[in-house]
């Protein structure tokens, strides 16, 4: 295995950086947004997304690689299912700023490396070491002890959570797939019907646009802001160890926390600090059994 060199790795870090942090900050774009529907938010971020993605393609001269997908049937067949799953994904997260549920969106993204934790148990039929099974019991139990003592379920979180899981789950199954090429696909598939709605929104008299520059501009601007992220994350990986990159993803639900309580003035109830207790337990249980593991 190639082992980074020292400038390589600190292009990886400074890549990783720009991406986790960008995602980290997205509710505070979101926000510029929020008078419009969400899913007339979706169908712009979909559009301009895939805008953005194909004039990357085509200035890197990689437009090939998309043909190559829509050539292989099973690939296509997945790559409907991912499209599915983060097109809800990418729906309910800008409800859930839009709504003020800021912080069940930062538990959202906590929660999901256990979630991938447990979809690689149940459906990949991994093995778990003492110290992980821990982490994942405590993690449920984070969820789980609230709801039972009559607490709302954080069905926002959830949704986040599982929706992401499913679709890192179906991505795995296609490691040949280059994030760019299947982001083009996936936004591709979509298309049609973003634009369908945004005709149908036009012709009922919504303003497509939100009415005011500013919110336009900021729709636009969706497309960059979701496409450049994931080309850092691209970079950076081709730079770190995949173990050191799975560091950084928690700078992303770590802003949105911070977000919600310092700038939105969300208030985070008992339960929900008890189940950020105990998901940041388990979180910090299953990255010491990584380290321990990693020492030999």
């Amino acid at each position: 295995m190639n082992t980074p060199s020292v400038g390589s790795t600190r292009e990886g870090v400074l890549y990783a950086l720009a991406c986790y942090g960008t995602w980290g900050l997205f509710p505070a774009f979101w926000k510029l947004v929020a008078t419009v529907p969400p899913a007339e938010v979706l169908a712009h971020r979909i559009l301009w997304s895939l805008l953005v993605v194909a004039a990357t393609l085509a200035w890197q001269r990689r437009g090939g690689e998309v043909w190559a997908l829509l050539g292989r049937r099973r690939t296509l067949l997945v790559l409907c299912g991912t499209t599915l799953c983060v097109s809800f994904n990418w729906l309910v997260f800008i409800a859930a700023v839009a709504d003020g549920q800021v912080l069940q969106a930062s538990l959202g993204y906590f929660l999901n490396p256990l979630v991938n934790v447990a979809l690689g148990v149940l459906v990949l039929k991994e093995r778990l070491r003492p110290l992980q099974w821990l982490a994942v019991t405590i993690a449920a139990a984070g969820i789980a002890g609230p709801v039972l003592g009559g607490g709302a379920v954080p069905w926002t979180a959830i949704a986040l959570a599982l929706s992401f899981g499913i679709y890192g789950l179906l991505r795995k199954r296609l490691p040949a797939v280059a994030p760019l090429a299947g982001l083009a696909v996936e936004t591709g598939l979509v298309a049609p019907l973003a634009l369908g709605y945004l005709i149908y929104c036009a012709a009922g008299g919504a303003a497509v646009f939100g009415g005011d520059i500013g919110v336009a501009l900021a729709l636009i601007a969706g497309g960059p802001v979701t496409a450049l992220p994931l080309l850092w994350f691209a970079a950076a990986a081709l730079r770190l160890r995949y173990s050191t990159l799975g560091f950084f993803q928690y700078l992303a639900p770590t802003g949105h926390f911070l977000l919600a309580v310092l700038a939105f003035g969300e208030s985070p109830t008992p339960a929900t600090l008890i189940t950020f207790a105990c998901i940041w337990a388990a979180i910090l249980l299953y990255s010491l059994d990584g380290w321990r593991q990693a020492r030999g």
